[in-house]
């Protein structure tokens, strides 16, 4: 396919995605017409966004074409002639259309007509009245109506006219003896059916005819709700079909609190094309009948002036157009002031969606306080900037995450073969291009429209165009957030694209604080403006943004050496073959090899006076497991003295040239080198070392007394540390891991800063480490240690201790109470539960041990005690397991506490509670407590967690 046809469609696809009506585009089925824009179009085929499941088959049945606006349920002799034909005449006069049974025979039970008009009918009208539940066709119609709902998401509202809902409900009083006298010689099975669906009516909001001052009013009001109601009704079941929209539903449960009737902001906040927009209208569509007014606000960024110059005039604009909206008026409301939303809002429950917010005076203008709106109200706000929530002073925000790569692969596939799976030969071609896009929803969307159709040779051909440059509509987009950067901020981001993603952000900060003195300011506007994001501790960046960022830096020169970065491998490999083809303008090179040899010139640096940056890593060959050789046939004549990272893999030689001065250094990187020894003398700078020919540390290194992180991993020949280490105050991580030579680490030391200390597999150290009595987090796992020394008691910042696979421990002596994880073997988790402490002790296990003889799910039990003389005190070890709940993974919610109480059948015994430090799912918490004067031989035990949104819960205690 001709890459121009590409950059159509991308002009076309992207151009839907920022509209202001076609909002499914990322999720949706598209249709190209000759001479008009790409459009959403609702069909009999499925979407190719929607998941082919059960589900989505049964939501397929959903007539397109609907038979009926609405279907009004209803018992005739109660309403007909007046409160039904009422409605019905002013439905028709908004141009509404209902269902009208007046020639349907009415029977034992409703037939396939009836079904069909229900089903064809896109909003079901219950008008529950005080003989409903006389008829058996009224019931049965109703169960109907709660299955479309169920299945193809039919929307419901409930009319209770003179009657109470929770009489409906519950089927009690006056509503409950006709429901009786109905049931009469029914089967249970009807008769379930008919209360579970009077049950499930009676709990969805709808209009109470007792709340109006007159029926003319009331009618008035349904009616230009229910035509509202069918501006933006779509069912439900096409949300629960978009890949990955279920999970964003459930998370958000949380956040809008539709239960409570407080007004409430919430924030929806994530990179541009990632969905923020239709996660907004699905909620949109999805609770927008609840409320009493609503308004969907759309492309706000892209409508407001830029540049602003009457900020005043633009406000009024956009609060004119809200207005508009919210009061359902044709034309726009002229207002002359900005308390106008306040004096007309004020006392209704309303739902507005404010969609790609971007500037604090935007908020101001349409939702300036919650005081605007009546009580229950939501407003929902989408951004890519989090800095205009935080400054409008909004908590309740929820960031839209990447989709699981699983997720994503489905979603191109959607687009590029119109189901989740690629077509027989396709998966490899697929996953390549999905990986390109990043997971981005814009970038899969996009992408899978162009390879739609494709032959297989032509994907070939175009996966190659793609790895070598992005598509300029697509940069064009990410670009927008980029261009609106600060000059500094933008340089940052280069960095980060070009060489830093991935690292660690303290290691980010370290490396360029003397380039940006406020790095981690700076790092926080990126993350705020959605181009960088943090996994865990680390600084990640969309793929696609990436990319950009790599474009941008190739544009500079087209002299690879005249440009800031280096990171395309064959223009690497062409400038480290030449002399002095470098310039003053490289400040970093980022190559990974896979070439079975890669000579470097002598000279290849020296034009590099530079270079801060410098990270030579190789992967395997396309031999097999053979990795490159790094040939330097004439030595290394110049490093530049500015480098502050120096992470080379496998470098070839056994030391530094003589003249190396690498004053700025923060990482020293070697792994896998030939390196036999450190030069003497070394300044004081932080590093990294890793050599397989390492034997031992130089005395020296006790001179590097600003060093703050020392990395001795995979070092598999060192034996020993020197004890000048003692004089690194400053270390806060000692890296030992993977080295089996070492027997002994130096005694009578304690660094003051050390925090974490990791020697995992140091198979042949038999004596624990006491280097320091500072640390919060000490990995022994897999070590030789025996015993564990009772001073440990007193390391009162320790919160981790991992000790499992030391197959040689057999004793552990009192552990200090601050902390929090304890990973060891089973035989000296044994030992401690038989400790006796009143304190909780945190030990990891997925069920009660055993040695609990009373044990039960949940948080309560019952224990008969066989004394008939009880002692005047007794003592009980206790135990619960706590575990957090899957759907609350995501948010942010520790318990505070453990409540517990004993009772008997003569009251309560005693009652008490326990501050938790601490909280780690699948551990098991042990404590003991006394009771006084025990009278009963039966006892009562209940165990209560305090904790919001009840995300941890008590799994079993004993």
């Amino acid at each position: 396919m001709d890459f121009k046809l590409f950059l159509v469609n991308v002009a076309a696809a992207i151009f839907t995605l920022l509209g202001t009506k076609m909002f499914y585009m990322v999720y949706g089925k598209f249709k190209v017409q000759k001479n008009k824009r790409i459009a959403y179009a609702f069909s009999s085929l499925p979407s190719p966004h929607i998941e082919n499941s059960a589900t989505n088959d049964e939501a397929q049945t959903l007539p397109r074409n609907y038979l009926h606006d609405v279907f009004p349920s209803f018992h005739g002799a109660d309403v007909r002639r007046s409160f039904l034909s009422h409605i019905m005449k002013e439905f028709r006069s908004k141009g509404i259309s209902p269902f009208v049974d007046n020639e349907i025979k009415r029977g034992e039970f409703i037939g396939p007509e009836l079904k069909t008009a229900i089903q064809g009918s896109r909003i079901a009208l219950v008008l529950l009245s005080k003989n409903y539940a006389s008829s058996s066709w009224c019931l049965d119609e109703l169960v109907e109506i709660m299955k479309c709902k169920e299945d193809l998401g039919q929307t419901v509202k409930p009319i209770f006219y003179e009657v109470d809902p929770t009489d409906i409900k519950k089927q009690t009083r006056d509503f409950g003896k006709v429901f009786n006298k109905t049931c009469e010689g029914k089967t249970n099975e009807v008769i379930g059916k008919w209360s579970q669906a009077l049950e499930i009516v009676a709990t969805i909001a709808g209009y109470h005819s007792n709340k109006w001052r007159d029926e003319a009013t009331m009618i008035e009001d349904i009616a230009t709700d229910i035509s509202n109601l069918l501006n933006i009704v779509i069912p439900s079941s096409h949300f629960k079909g978009l890949i990955g929209m279920e999970d964003h539903m459930r998370k958000m449960e949380p956040l809008l609190r539709l239960d409570l009737e407080e007004v409430r902001m919430i924030g929806i906040w994530g990179p541009p094309g990632i969905g923020k927009s239709t996660i907004a209208r699905c909620l949109f569509n999805q609770y927008s009948e609840e409320f009493q007014s609503r308004a969907l606000m759309v492309n706000i960024k892209g409508d407001y002036p830029r540049p602003c110059l009457d900020e005043g005039s633009a406000q009024l604009q956009l609060q004119s157009q809200m207005l508009s909206k919210m009061l359902n008026h044709k034309d726009i409301i002229v207002i002359s002031h900005l308390g106008v939303a306040q004096e007309r809002l004020k006392y209704k429950k309303v739902l507005l969606v404010l969609d790609d917010v971007d500037r604090l005076a935007q908020l101001d203008a349409l939702a300036e306080k919650t005081s605007w709106f009546g009580r229950g109200s939501r407003i929902i706000i989408t951004t890519e900037d989090l800095r205009v929530l935080k400054q409008h002073r909004i908590k309740d925000i929820y960031k839209v995450d990447y989709p699981t790569d699983d997720q994503a692969f489905q979603m191109f596939c959607m687009y590029a073969f119109g189901q989740k799976y690629p077509e027989e030969g396709f998966e490899d071609l697929a996953r390549q291009v999905t990986y390109l896009a990043g997971n981005l929803p814009l970038g899969l969307q996009v992408m899978g429209s162009h390879f739609r159709n494709m032959y297989k040779e032509e994907w070939e051909r175009e996966i190659q165009k793609l790895w070598r440059s992005l598509d300029g509509k697509i940069e064009s987009i990410l670009q927008f957030s980029y261009d609106a950067l600060w000059d500094e901020d933008q340089y940052l981001f280069l960095h980060i694209a070009c060489f830093f993603k991935g690292y660690l952000i303290k290691e980010v900060v370290e490396h360029l604080k003397k380039t940006f003195p406020d790095v981690k300011q700076r790092l926080d506007v990126l993350i705020e403006k959605s181009l960088i994001y943090m996994f865990y501790s680390n600084i990640e960046m969309n793929s696609l943004l990436e990319k950009m960022g790599r474009d941008i830096v190739r544009k500079q020169s087209h002299d690879p050496g005249q440009r800031q970065f280096l990171v395309n491998d064959g223009e690497i490999c062409d400038v480290l073959m030449g002399d002095e083809t470098g310039s003053r303008s490289v400040i970093g090179i980022n190559f990974i090899c896979y070439e079975d040899e890669q000579i470097i010139s002598e000279r290849a640096f020296e034009k590099m006076s530079n270079l801060q940056f410098l990270n030579l890593r190789r992967g395997c060959c396309q031999k097999g497991n053979e990795t490159t050789t790094w040939h330097l046939p004439h030595g290394l004549s110049y490093l530049s003295p500015q480098l502050r990272l120096l992470d080379w893999w496998y470098f070839p030689m056994t030391c530094f040239p003589a003249n190396v001065n690498l004053k700025f250094l923060v990482e020293l990187n070697m792994r896998y080198s030939k390196l036999e020894k450190l030069w003497d003398g070394i300044k004081s700078y932080h590093y990294y070392y890793r050599s397989d020919f390492l034997v031992k540390l130089p005395s020296s290194i006790g001179n590097a007394t600003n060093l703050q992180t020392l990395n001795l991993r995979e070092c598999s020949s060192l034996v020993e540390l020197p004890s000048s280490i003692g004089n690194l105050h400053k270390v806060s991580y000692l890296n030992l891991n993977e080295c089996p030579e070492l027997k002994v680490l130096p005694v009578n030391v304690n660094l003051k800063s050390l925090d974490r200390l990791d020697l995992r597999n140091c198979s042949s150290l038999k004596s624990f480490p006491e280097i320091s009595t500072n640390v919060s987090f000490l990995d022994l796992r897999g070590t030789a240690i025996e015993g564990v020394p009772e001073s440990v008691k007193g390391w009162s910042r320790l919160l981790h201790l991992i000790l499992r696979g030391c197959k040689e421990l057999l004793s552990l002596p009192q552990l200090p109470d601050s902390l929090t994880r304890l990973d060891l073997n089973k035989e000296a988790r044994d030992l401690l539960l038989q400790r006796s402490t009143r304190k909780i002790t945190v030990l990891p296990g997925k069920e009660i041990p055993t040695c609990f003889t009373h044990r039960a799910n949940g948080g309560s039990l019952k224990v008969e005690l066989s004394e008939r003389h009880f002692p005047s005190s007794l003592i009980f070890k206790a135990c619960i397991l706590l575990v957090e709940r899957e759907e609350y993974y995501e948010t942010r919610s520790t318990p505070t506490g453990l409540y517990y109480k004993v009772y008997s059948d003569e009251g309560t015994v005693m009652r008490d509670f326990h501050k938790l430090f601490c909280t780690i799912t699948e551990h098991l918490y042990i404590f003991e407590f006394q009771i006084e004067d025990v009278t009963s031989n039966k006892l009562f035990f209940e165990f209560v967690i305090e904790n919001f949104l009840r995300k941890w819960v008590i799994k079993e205690c004993g």
